[in-house]
């Protein structure tokens, strides 16, 4: 039994720490004409130059896996933008009063927030056919984000990020 709280509880953390995509794409298209790919020429990605980088070698270790070929004649275009914004962590210490005497009862509680909030990135990667002019996919991830992060840290971070947006391309009809 302890056993089970035990993976229950590291389930849930593991889940709270990984990147939760959504996937949206155009129903008409067949996606398996797509070979090529480049980047967008005028990316505004909203990252800093070493972030970008190393979303960008994400992407295309990513893409190479998925046999696609980067090349200026490509079929498809990607373009990736992104969104830092904070949650509340939600840790708090409650305090609570009370009283009661019979059948009567009162009680007034209360929370104090406890630490920093929480950062997190939401990264927006269009697919966008270059001859139609027109998005084709799109996928938005969120993911927790530490702006303190080691150089490795970060790159392993934007790793997942990638990975967890490409899962859901091509698209399952």
């Amino acid at each position: 039994m302890k056993i089970l709280k035990i993976s229950t509880l590291l389930l849930f953390m593991a889940a709270c720490n990984t990147p939760q995509a959504v996937y949206d794409y155009d129903q008409t298209v067949q996606f398996d004409q797509y070979t090529s790919y480049s980047i967008y020429s005028d990316l505004q990605t909203g990252l800093n130059q070493l972030d970008q980088d190393r979303l960008l070698n994400a992407l295309n270790s990513k893409m190479q896996e998925k046999g696609f070929s980067r090349s200026e004649t490509a079929g498809l275009q990607v373009n990736v933008y992104t969104q830092e914004y904070e949650r509340d962590n939600r840790s708090r210490v409650g305090l609570g009063l009370g009283g009661g005497g019979g059948n009567v009862g009162m009680g007034v509680s209360g929370g104090i927030p406890i630490g920093k909030m929480d950062a997190y990135m939401k990264l927006t990667f269009d697919f966008v056919d270059i001859d139609k002019d027109a998005l084709v996919w799109q996928a938005v991830v969120e993911s927790s984000f530490d702006a303190n992060a080691d150089p490795e840290k970060r790159q392993k971070t934007f790793d997942k990020i990638v990975e967890k947006a490409l899962e859901g391309y091509p698209p399952k009809k």
